[in-house]
């Protein structure tokens, strides 16, 4: 068995980013950006009032009160085209350009206008209430950089550097297959001696959630015929996942299906809980990720290793693992030579931190209580017995992938 954190390593380093297409901005939210983005003008292109009153000299008003005549106005959209002469105001609206030689605003709160002039209250204060031109941005510059995905903020700020169309990553696709005579899907006739499959619906909510596009391969019987033939609907896809079978017993035929098609394997056993048996491949050009068939296995699994393999595949940094602590609730018995990741609920302590209290079942086929955990503690290789209240890592599923 390997440890967690080299198995997470060599999935890693065998998967590069997907290709690169073109889309319009409107439809790139949530995407991941494939290069910079730069700004295709300057903002604000030339110094504009910040406020709606006067521009003026700030040397004409520095003694107050002052009276200056009413040279023009500038609303937002237009411009005054003179110079602004000794002597002179013109009112002006936010977003409107400064005439020339103007270097101050005097707001409209500190002035009182009558008869074609205008006297100044407060003081002027030079470069007062003026964004300059290039404040915002300048033509050229990098506004949004690549290799992140796309929040509203970026949109807002590509839409205002006048860019309509970005170049993203395209949507990794992943070929989902489950496995095993002893599962049915949802709706369907369910024998005496099956259970339903989740693994599938999961894995695609969870591939949907990281953006990614599911490709559902349905159900391979237990025959080596059966599995090559759905597998065949992988090609061209960017990772495939199969849940169940990826062990050696004489019923897990993931690898032995595969092997006739020239599956190299690279690793089949980690150590952790759950989730031991899990394989990690290549199928020609397809990499291959074998995860345990049981549900709550197969989620933990999603969560530790698809979600940055999906993350490497779509451009992105894969993220470290964004372990928090918190209190533990309960007492808890040492752990073995897995690492372990055990259900729990996660509540506020009176100090603020987070308390967390693991369930005392942890059976790897039981998903109601994975739908009722906040988080998984998280239990090093060998960590001795512990204390309620002693501090402990915990994965908490809101800081990793939502939809989980």
């Amino acid at each position: 068995m390997i440890p967690v954190d080299e198995a997470r390593s060599r999935i890693l380093s065998e998967l590069k980013p997907v290709g690169v297409e073109e889309v319009p901005l409107l439809d790139a939210q949530g995407r991941v950006l494939a290069e910079d983005v730069r700004a295709r003008l300057t903002q604000p292109p030339w110094n504009v009032s910040a406020m709606d009153g006067y521009a003026v000299r700030a040397a004409d008003a520095a003694q107050v009160p002052a009276t200056l005549k009413i040279a023009g106005a500038v609303p937002a959209g237009s411009s005054y085209d003179k110079d602004l002469l000794p002597g002179e105001a013109v009112r002006i609206f936010t977003g409107a350009p400064l005439p020339r030689n103007a270097d101050a605003i005097v707001i409209q709160e500190d002035t009182e206008a009558a008869d074609g002039r205008v006297t100044i209250k407060e003081a002027a204060q030079l470069g007062r209430h003026i964004r300059v031109a290039g404040l915002d941005f300048k033509a050229g510059e990098v506004g949004v950089k690549g290799g992140r995905r796309l929040t509203a903020r970026d949109v807002g700020l590509s839409a205002a550097m006048n860019v309509p169309w970005v170049r993203i990553h395209r949507r990794p696709r992943i070929a989902l297959l489950a496995t095993g005579d002893e599962i049915a899907r949802p709706g369907d006739p369910v024998g005496p001696n099956q259970i339903v499959s989740s693994n599938t619906y999961a894995l695609a909510a969870v591939v949907r959630a990281l953006g990614g596009e599911p490709l559902v391969l349905g159900i391979a019987k237990d025959t080596v015929e059966d599995t090559i033939a759905k597998v065949e609907g992988a090609r061209g896809a960017d990772l495939l996942v199969t849940t169940g079978g990826a062990s050696v017993g004489d019923h897990d035929l993931v690898q032995k299906a595969l092997a006739t098609r020239g599956l190299a394997v690279d690793f089949w056993k980690i150590a952790m809980r759950p989730g031991k048996p899990l394989m990690w491949g290549r199928l020609g050009d397809v990499p291959v990720l074998g995860l345990p068939g049981n549900p709550v296995s197969t989620l933990v699994c999603a969560l530790v290793f698809l979600k940055p393999a999906i993350e490497k595949l779509s451009g992105l940094d894969p993220e470290a693992v964004a372990l928090v602590d918190a209190r533990l609730g309960r007492d808890i018995a040492a752990n073995d030579q897995r690492q372990d990741y055990v259900r729990s609920t996660l509540t506020r302590g009176k100090d603020g931190l987070p308390v967390v209290t693991p369930f005392a079942k942890q059976d790897s086929s039981m998903m109601s209580l994975l739908a009722q955990s906040d988080g998984l503690l998280v239990r090093p290789i060998r960590d001795p017995a512990r204390k309620a209240g002693d501090m402990v890592k915990v994965l908490p599923f809101g800081m990793t992938i939502p939809a989980i």
